[in-house]
C-alpha cells in the first residue's frame, strides 16, 4: 500500500510540474520569441474579478475595443469590459455580451442594417434622417446617412448578424491581459498575436504544421473585436479549433493605426490550440534558416 501511495504521489508531482511548465511556457511564448514580435501576445480571459488598475471604457456607445487590445499588446496594460462598459455597440457583441445591435442608436437592429450598408437616406425614413443630420461628427453623420458600405443591402446585414456566433459570456468581465502577466489562476480562452505580414505567414504555417488539411486558419468577415473574441470563442468549442486571422475591418484598422502602425493583423488562437502550437515551435520551420532570415529583417 505504501508503494502505491508513493507512486501516486510521484505521478501527481509530475503532473503538477508539467502544468507549471505549461504556465511558464505560456507566459514566455516560444512562438513570440521565434517570430521576433514587437508586440506582446494578449490573453483574453473570462472572469468575475476586475484586475486592479485595468483600462476600460465608461458606458456604451463610443470607444473601440481594438484600441485597448493595442494598449495590452504595445503598452503592456490590462483592459477589462463588462455589460455596462464596453465602448461601441459592435464591441458589446464582439466581446460576448449578446446582440447589442438591438440597442443601436436611432432605431436599434433595423437602423444598424442601414448603417452597415446603404444608409438611411432615400429609404423612406425621413424622421431618422433628420435625427442623423444632428449627430456630432461628420464621419458619423455620413455613416448613418450614406452607410458604411460594408454590405450591399440591409437584408445582407441581417443575414450577417444571423451568422455571427453571438454569445453571453458566463462571467462579469472580459479581460485583455498581456500574456507575460498571466498568473497561475488565470485561464485564458484565447491568445491573440498582433503581427506583421511576415509573422502572419509564419503563424498560418505553424497552425497547419501538425494538422491534416489546409484550412486550419479562418478569416470570417466581421468587426475587429468579433475576430479576436466571438469568432475565436466559437472555434474554442470545436474538437479541433482553428485560428482566426483578423483586423481585416477598415474601421478597426483606422482606430489602431496610431498605436500599431499600418502593417499588422491579428491572429487569435483558442488557448488549447495555442498550447499545441507552442509545443511544435522548436521542431518546426521556425528553427530553420528560411524563417530566421525573415525574422531578422
Amino acid at each position: 500500500m505504501k508503494w502505491i501511495i508513493q507512486n501516486i504521489w510521484h505521478i501527481t508531482q509530475q503532473i503538477i510540474l508539467k502544468l507549471q511548465t505549461v504556465i511558464i511556457d505560456a507566459m514566455h511564448s516560444k512562438i513570440a520569441e521565434a517570430l521576433n514580435l514587437r508586440n506582446e501576445p494578449v490573453a483574453i480571459l473570462w472572469t468575475n474579478e476586475k484586475p486592479e488598475g485595468a483600462l476600460g471604457f465608461k458606458g456604451r456607445g463610443a470607444g473601440c475595443a481594438l484600441v485597448l487590445l493595442a494598449q495590452a499588446a504595445l503598452r503592456k496594460r490590462t483592459a477589462a469590459f463588462d455589460r455596462e462598459n464596453f465602448g461601441c455597440m459592435g464591441a458589446g457583441t464582439g466581446l460576448g455580451f449578446g446582440l447589442q445591435q438591438d440597442n443601436f442608436p436611432l432605431g436599434g437592429f433595423e437602423t444598424f442594417k442601414y448603417f452597415l450598408s446603404t444608409g438611411l437616406e432615400g429609404q423612406g425614413k425621413d424622421d431618422l434622417v433628420e435625427k442623423a443630420k444632428k449627430l456630432g461628427s461628420s464621419e458619423m453623420r455620413e455613416n448613418f446617412l450614406k452607410g458604411e458600405g460594408y454590405k450591399k443591402t440591409p437584408d445582407l446585414v441581417g443575414n450577417f448578424l444571423k451568422e455571427l456566433p453571438t454569445i453571453e459570456v458566463p462571467t462579469k468581465y472580459v479581460v485583455f491581459k498581456p500574456l507575460r502577466d498571466l498568473e497561475e489562476q488565470d485561464e485564458p480562452i484565447v491568445v491573440v498575436f498582433v503581427a506583421n505580414s511576415d509573422q502572419i505567414s509564419a503563424l498560418v504555417g505553424l497552425a497547419n504544421y501538425d494538422r491534416p488539411g489546409i484550412e486550419n486558419v479562418v478569416t470570417p468577415m466581421g468587426a475587429g473585436c468579433h475576430q479576436i473574441c466571438i469568432d475565436a470563442y466559437r472555434e474554442a468549442e470545436r474538437d479541433n479549433p482553428r485560428a482566426v486571422l483578423g483586423l481585416t475591418d477598415p474601421s478597426a484598422r483606422k482606430n489602431v493605426r496610431p498605436l500599431l502602425g499600418s502593417d499588422v493583423f491579428t491572429f487569435a488562437i483558442p488557448y488549447k490550440r495555442f498550447l499545441e502550437m507552442e509545443a511544435c515551435a522548436d521542431e518546426s520551420f521556425l528553427s530553420r534558416s528560411t524563417w530566421k532570415s525573415l525574422a531578422e529583417q
